[in-house]
């Protein structure tokens, strides 16, 4: 059985609005604050070197031994050490592992530098999946952390992603 999470949360109820500007129009009432990103390893020790070379982040709060807060980006990502072959919540099919796997949601990390972020990904113990590809967009370089976990470095070109919207 999963250790508690140390970075859960009461659950939030949607409420009343607070004064101030109109809601933008969406399909339900969110009330969202803002996204955190968790990311589960096997080594919070290794995960801190990684991330803090990678991407340029420090350290924030730790919480015990189980998990680390890293700041520096446009959201706070916690690692979170998790053995590998545990199971994420009861339903899981799957236990979690750590060597490369395919997974629908990934970081895409907005770069001014493509080279330069790739070679401090690699630096930092990352592997480069593919070639740099060109887009109409922008280029991307496909990675993969040292826990499997996949995630693209993007440099947007001028018009960037207003250059394929409709």
């Amino acid at each position: 059985m999963d250790r508690p999470d140390p970075m859960m949360r009461e659950p939030v109820h949607c409420g009343s609005r607070p004064p101030g500007p109109p809601a933008p129009v969406c399909a339900v009432e969110a009330n969202v604050s803002e996204m955190l990103v968790n990311i589960d390893v096997e080594s919070i020790d290794v995960a801190e070197r990684f991330y803090c070379a990678a991407f340029e982040l420090r350290p924030g709060r730790r919480f015990g031994a189980g998990a680390l807060e890293l700041l520096g980006g446009t959201s706070r990502l916690y690692l979170l050490a998790n053995a590998a072959g545990t199971r994420a919540c009861a339903g899981a099919h799957a236990g979690r592992s750590y060597t490369r796997h395919w997974t629908p949601v990934h970081l895409d990390i907005v770069v001014d530098d493509l080279e330069r972020a790739v070679e401090r990904s690699l630096s930092a113990g990352a592997l480069q999946e593919q070639t740099i590809r060109q887009a109409v967009w922008g280029r991307i370089a496909v990675m993969s952390d040292p826990f499997g976990h996949c995630y693209c470095l993007i440099e947007f070109s001028a018009s960037g992603y207003d250059a394929i919207a409709t």
